[in-house]
């Protein structure tokens, strides 16, 4: 090989190594991560900023980053919107479903870590089928149970009893968010539960504890990570939640979401749409940090 040549393969390999060098300073992690990082910036964190911007934007207006006003925010909190209505309805409804589903769901999940054995799986399967159909493909289905002359006033009817009127109303929108997000609560549960060791609990009834005491001082305290993940996740999906006020509850309560989709939609004024979805944003964020504090995510990760 010439001079030249073996000048010129030099060249190109001390120009390449420092390339190299400067990809080797980068931590493996953060190179791993930069895709999901880049992914995440453009599909979460960009629209999130924009549907901030269009809070702060002129009422009515579809210029974002041009303005900034407090109008929209100012409009909302007037005693003389009753927008507050459908907050109220929104997170107390979601409130109740937690709670309703906290007695519900823990039967169930101990059923599923301790007494159903086998068939474990198969219940599990049973809960988790209704989820490969479309919500609304199910709610249309309770409307078409619930309402006159339906399939539950027609069986009512062949006994000689009054059908109830049930259909349209909160507590049917209420029944139906407890169906839609059983299975959210009832697997972080369950989770929760099958991290109680089971030792323990024969150690403790050896000591002669008593039934009641066992369930408040270890099966509970060890099983909370779970629960609270649980009422954490069916509380956020709750509050946002619309078909089951539509569909089942025929809008005798009008939910947050479906003024946030009116404001965006038939309205036309986004900025209103964002400042409401800003405001659910923050007392959702606000709680659901508060639920994340008092979590131990490496106990729960299995990380010691």
């Amino acid at each position: 090989m010439s001079d030249a040549a073996l000048g010129a393969a030099g060249t190109t390999t001390g120009e390449s190594r420092p390339k190299g060098r400067a990809l080797r300073g980068i931590p493996a992690g953060v190179r791993c991560a930069s895709p999901v990082a880049l992914f995440m910036a453009l599909g979460f964190l960009a629209p999130l900023l924009t549907v901030i911007g269009f809070a702060f934007a002129e009422p009515r207006t579809f210029t974002v980053f041009d303005s900034f006003t407090l109008e929209n925010f100012a409009e909302i909190f007037d005693p003389a919107d009753t927008v507050w209505m459908s907050f109220a309805w929104s997170l107390a409804l979601a409130l109740l479903t937690v709670v309703l589903l906290l007695f519900v769901c823990y039967p169930i999940a101990y059923g599923l870590v301790r007494v159903f054995g086998r068939w474990s799986s198969l219940v599990s399967i049973a809960f988790v089928f209704p989820l490969f159909i479309s919500e609304n493909v199910r709610l249309y289905g309770w409307t078409l149970f619930f309402i006159n002359h339906g399939v539950l006033d027609g069986l009512l009817a062949q006994l000689g009893l009054p059908g109830p009127d049930v259909l349209f109303t909160p507590a049917i929108t209420l029944f139906g968010m407890v169906y839609t997000y059983l299975p959210f609560m009832l697997f972080p549960m369950t989770l929760g539960l099958s991290m109680v060791p089971a030792d323990l609990v024969e150690a403790a009834r050896d000591f002669g504890a008593s039934r009641t005491m066992i369930w408040r001082e270890i099966e509970l305290p060890l099983a909370m990570p779970g629960i609270l993940i649980g009422a954490l996740l069916t509380f956020v999906l709750a509050a946002g939640a619309v078909a089951e006020a539509k569909i089942l509850g025929g809008q005798s309560v009008i939910m947050i979401s479906h003024d946030i989709e009116i404001a965006f939609t038939y309205s036309q004024n986004w900025p209103r749409g964002a400042a409401l979805a800003v405001l659910l944003m923050l007392v959702i964020g606000g709680l659901s940090m508060a639920v994340m504090a008092r979590l131990d995510l490496d106990r729960i990760l299995g990380r010691r």
